[in-house]
């Protein structure tokens, strides 16, 4: 089931180049299923499919629209490209990945063993949202982390990086939509994906390549982790620069439970040096306070088995440091 909006749907020409890759490479008997009707392109298809164009995933889940699409169609693999029109309407990073959530569950519960591929979105740059650029990197960097504790072995939860090499300039006619070449990135990048979810191969519930942000032509990228501080009983922090860019920069935080026993959140904290600002967070609920940061789990990322990992991330103004980070769990 190709699940997403227009660029899934509208007509979505991606799905018919993906199906004739399928048929290429001799997985004859794949049935794309939805409730949605071929909607054109140049060759002959299976175009079912769920592509709504307008959809809001954060809509779709508080809507309760996917279980009757499910019922209706009963697949064993879900593609989902979904967010785009949220990231347009400014719908918050922690927002989305709450939708996801939902959306899987919903699919779990019409089929246990689920399949579920989930794309880091394509980028988007029109000319009338000039913030559109900056919000997909905030959202496809929060996917790797919401996956990899979303994911199960009964229902794997895998990550399809269709942002990076994707140019709104060149791939795109509107800074949103695909245009033919960028119909080929995207075929090309699920391809992969889905022919180990066919062939009975576990995929990684991480991409290959992580998208960062650039925002001048030749950014600078560093990765600049700090030593974790000897952590409170239960976890312990580590505080990277992903990237970094004349006057900000991209920055993560991933927290481990190094205890033998779960815990159910945590509180991440530390103090700038430089004048840091945060602007945009995902993953951890933030507060700062002067220098002073505070950041908790989201609902979705508290809970963490012995040696289990969680990494949120932001987006800030100013020269990064790398200060020491304490962990505290709950």
């Amino acid at each position: 089931m190709p699940l997403g909006d227009s660029i899934t749907g509208s007509p979505g020409c991606w799905r018919a180049l993906l199906w004739n890759d399928l048929q290429t490479g001799g997985h004859t008997n794949i049935d794309f299923v939805g409730t949605q009707a071929p909607q054109g392109c140049s060759v002959p298809y299976d175009g079912d499919g769920e592509g709504h164009g307008g959809a809001l995933v954060t809509a779709v889940a508080d809507q309760n629209q996917l279980p009757a699409w499910l019922y209706a169609s009963r697949p064993d693999v879900v593609l989902m490209h979904f967010g785009t029109n949220d990231v347009w309407s400014n719908r918050s990073v922690d927002v989305i990945l709450a939708a996801y959530s939902k959306l899987v569950d919903q699919m779990r519960a019409s089929n246990p063993a689920m399949r579920v591929l989930v794309a880091q979105i394509i980028p988007m740059n029109p000319s009338s949202c000039t913030e559109c650029a900056a919000r997909v990197v905030a959202l496809n960097a929060a996917i790797p982390g919401w996956a990899a504790g979303k994911s199960t072995a009964a229902s794997p939860v895998t990550v399809v990086d269709q942002w990076t090499g994707f140019s709104t300039a060149t791939d795109t006619g509107d800074g949103v939509h695909p245009n033919a070449t960028g119909d080929r990135k995207i075929a090309s990048r699920w391809l992969p994906a889905l022919v180990r979810v066919l062939d009975g191969t576990q995929p990684s519930a991480s991409p290959s390549v992580s998208p960062s942000r650039s925002v001048s032509p030749s950014p600078s990228r560093s990765v600049l982790p700090s030593d974790s501080v000897p952590p409170v009983p239960g976890c312990a922090a580590t505080y990277t620069v992903v990237n970094q860019w004349p006057g900000g920069f991209q920055g993560s935080v991933t927290v481990r439970n190094g205890s033998t026993a779960a815990i159910s959140g945590w509180t991440a904290r530390w103090t700038y040096t430089g004048g840091e600002q945060i602007t945009q967070t995902w993953g951890a609920t933030f507060t700062q306070s002067g220098a002073a940061v505070t950041a908790d789990n989201t609902p979705w990322n508290g809970t963490l088995a012995p040696g289990a990992t969680a990494t949120f991330g932001f987006l800030a103004t100013g020269t990064p440091t790398v200060p020491p980070v304490t962990c505290t769990a709950r």
